[in-house]
């Protein structure tokens, strides 16, 4: 009967010694990094125990106008832009993460630094949408858009804001200019 109940706490040490430790990059549907989409601005401080995290307050704090928050590396280079769903208030979860770092990447390897080929090539596009100056590309998989300056396209759609821009008609080298995720 010892022998039974020492080796089933000696496999339950061992099982959770392996438990697999989560990538601090690692972009998915519902995480960035030990970020997920429930979790509060309160959470921040021990998420990036080892970062810095700048709260900036954009306007009169009355007005309830959303204050994004910089996080930092260790080394002072900027990793994300939190935008919170309220301004001021601790336990509001974020909305919208900005991916500055290219070290932050999804599980097929897109990141801040790809292009439009690496996004098409690894992921279903869900919508484009065409703006003034850029155009805005749609991955609902991964609750993520990426925007690419229209000077990275053909001249006959870098100034024409009407037009539905399909697929086909972006260039795989185009650069990513901005790499969010939406929650």
């Amino acid at each position: 009967m010892n022998k039974t109940i020492l080796t089933l706490i000696l496999s339950l040490t061992i099982l959770s010694a392996c438990k697999k430790k989560q990538d601090p990059f690692l972009i998915s549907k519902q995480h960035i990094g030990l970020l997920t989409d429930s979790s509060q601005v309160k959470d921040l401080e021990s998420i990036y125990i080892n970062d810095s995290i700048v709260k900036r307050i954009g306007g009169d704090e009355f007005l309830g106008q959303i204050s994004d928050i910089e996080i930092y590396d260790h080394t002072g280079n900027l990793m994300l832009l939190l935008t919170p769903s309220q301004a001021l208030d601790s336990t509001a979860t974020i909305e919208t993460v900005k991916i500055i770092d290219h070290r932050y990447k999804t599980e097929k390897g897109v990141h801040s630094a790809s292009t439009f080929g690496d996004i098409k090539n690894n992921y279903t596009i869900s919508s484009i949408q065409n703006t003034f100056k850029n155009v805005v590309i749609f991955v609902d998989g991964i609750n993520a858009f990426f925007t690419i300056d229209k000077s990275e396209l053909p001249s006959e759609l870098e100034y024409n804001s009407k037009i539905k821009i399909e697929a086909i008609q972006i260039p795989d080298a185009a650069k990513i200019k901005y790499f969010m995720i939406g929650w």
